[in-house]
């Protein structure tokens, strides 16, 4: 193979795996088109770790930064998490998350996730949800794959704006805006 080519495609891997690092090896190939020992290859020679490091080490750094609510209170893994501005976590729809009639995900699920994520984006000790407005846009069934990603939008002065869009696969399943409160923070300011 021409090595320009690979060169090529190794680049087009690593800005893929930037975009989106929860891409498997099978959705790298399809994108790629080439197979999937290919793509293999070409991680191992970029020292790419596969999607399962990937994730697990993401995760536990995310979860060092964490300020306004405890780890364990998070709903879904945390997976990647920058105060103040951007935020990642996953959760995978099980059996036991699903109404026994319809075999539909329970969307209280689906809210926790995305409010829990949009409270660990805030860099204070403390913090509250104080306004959210919720779109429920598809349903979910086990075994899906939810990745949300919340983002800071504005912030003034104690209050921070919050998107979360959450998505399986590609397809958009549930989107929220989240007005939080920074508790404390307007009186350590006054104090200051």
């Amino acid at each position: 193979m021409n090595s320009s080519k690979k060169l090529i495609r190794q680049k087009q891997l690593q800005m893929l795996i930037r975009k989106n690092p929860f891409l498997t090896d099978a959705q790298l190939a399809d994108s790629l088109h080439v197979s999937v020992p290919t793509v293999r290859l070409d991680r191992i020679c970029l020292n790419i770790p596969e999607l399962r490091v990937r994730t697990r080490q993401m995760a536990s750094t995310a979860q060092t930064r964490l300020r306004a609510i405890d780890k364990k209170d998070i709903v879904g893994e945390l997976v990647d998490l920058e105060l103040n501005r951007v935020g990642i976590s996953t959760l995978t729809i099980s059996n036991d998350m699903v109404l026994e009639k319809t075999g539909v995900g329970r969307g209280y699920f689906m809210f926790a996730m995305a409010d829990t994520l949009a409270l660990a984006l805030v860099d204070t000790d403390f913090a509250l949800t104080a306004v959210s407005n919720v779109k429920y846009k598809v349903p979910v069934h086990p075994g899906d794959r939810l990745v949300a990603k919340a983002e800071v939008m504005h912030i003034k002065g104690d209050r921070y704006y919050i998107k979360v869009i959450i998505r399986n696969g590609s397809v958009e399943v549930f989107r929220a805006k989240f007005i939080i409160v920074a508790v404390g923070q307007e009186k350590e300011q006054r104090e200051a």
